[in-house]
């Protein structure tokens, strides 16, 4: 004990020495430098900022502050992400189209390149044939009243290659790991059951030759260098009074996929993702009802959510019934009406936020661009 306190002191009083016999002449201490850790962009529901990337330094060190604390479990792991983005509409291709040629360019990079001044879009959801924000409805096998098309001979994509299909190429040139989503508002009028673009349903004698139209369209969209990573049935299935739209019932729904889409699917070599439902977080038990059907399950990847009605925790409902199949959150729009501060607010808590902390792999907004 004794000769430890004498070694103590022996060194206070060393050190104290060294401190005064270099007064005269001290040491230089080299300044330490906090470098950033975490670059972030701030936007203000005020407006007066605006996207903006902060120069401040944000480091992780032992110094007290009065932040909350975060605590990061690395052995604990949720869902993996595919991506954020937005719905690509004919209508957004329109009008980034009838841009000038560097006006395009600036905004294409501003959307999807990889530069600071980019917001890095990772995923886009497209429509198969016409969306309601397509200038003219279509599907890609449209025919005279009376006639039909059970070998899709006169399918084509010809719609889709004025505005989308070329814009979608100059995408991809910026991202080619750009994930992409395609999603039906209707099938080809003379497959349904009222002979309209508005509401009816797929007749049944048609659901192979519908399961056929989804190998054509991902084939087609793959020779013109587009892969598709994941189809929806239906958009808003529940929804027949759009235009283009398409009542489909959850156990239509079912016996289309395993009677003929997935099979299909599997006959043809087709990878792409089968994901159902893409409707409004009040009915879970749509998806669920799908997903019940064992046969119908084992082609599905996961369910699709919009969030105009219902709550977001939807989505851990149908997870919890069904904890081996994802979740994907597709459409929530901001009205023309709409307050940016209130708006801005609810997207992040529920779109942004509210998706991820449910399970979802995506969150996606609705629509890129508009014409007013």
């Amino acid at each position: 004990m004794m000769k430890s306190l004498i070694l103590l002191f022996s060194f206070i009083a060393l050190n104290n020495c060294s401190k005064q016999n270099n007064e005269d002449n001290p040491v230089p201490v080299p300044p330490i430098v906090v470098t950033n850790e975490v670059d972030f962009w701030l936007t203000k529901s005020d407006q007066s900022v605006k996207l903006q990337k902060q120069t401040g330094v944000l480091a992780f060190n032992d110094s007290y502050n009065n932040y909350p604390n975060i605590e990061v479990n690395d052995s604990q792991t949720f869902q993996t992400v595919d991506g954020f983005g937005f719905s690509l509409t004919g209508g957004s291709a329109q009008v980034i189209n009838s841009l000038t040629a560097s006006k395009k360019q600036e905004l294409l990079q501003e959307l999807f390149g990889s530069g600071n001044n980019s917001i890095a879009i990772s995923y886009l959801r497209i429509s198969i044939g016409a969306s309601d924000l397509d200038a003219t409805v279509f599907s890609y096998n449209d025919l005279p009243a009376g006639q039909t098309d059970m070998n899709l001979t006169q399918f084509s994509l010809a719609p889709d290659k004025i505005n989308l299909i070329p814009l979608l190429k100059e995408i991809l040139a910026i991202n080619p790991a750009i994930k992409i989503m395609g999603s039906p508002w209707s099938p080809p009028v003379w497959m349904k059951d009222n002979n309209s673009s508005i509401g009816g349903s797929l007749q049944p004698k048609y659901y192979g030759v519908y399961a056929q139209y989804f190998v054509k369209y991902i084939q087609k969209m793959k020779e013109e260098g587009i892969n598709i990573d994941a189809i929806t049935i239906q958009n808003e299935p529940l929804h027949p009074g759009n235009n283009p739209s398409l009542l489909m019932l959850a156990p239509q729904q079912a016996d289309f996929i395993k009677n003929h889409l997935g099979p299909a699917f599997q006959s043809a070599a087709i990878n792409t993702k089968i994901i159902i439902y893409d409707h409004n977080c009040d009915k879970p038990d749509y998806p669920i009802t799908v997903l019940n059907d064992a046969a119908a399950k084992q082609y599905i990847a996961g369910s699709a959510f919009h969030l105009y009605a219902g709550d977001i925790s939807a989505l851990s409902t149908v997870k919890n019934a069904h904890p081996d199949k994802d979740l994907y959150f597709t459409e929530q729009y901001t009205p023309s009406n709409g307050d940016f501060s209130g708006d801005l607010k609810w997207h992040l808590k529920n779109v942004v936020i509210g998706s991820m902390r449910n399970w979802s792999k995506t969150a996606l907004e609705w629509n890129l661009a508009n014409d007013a």
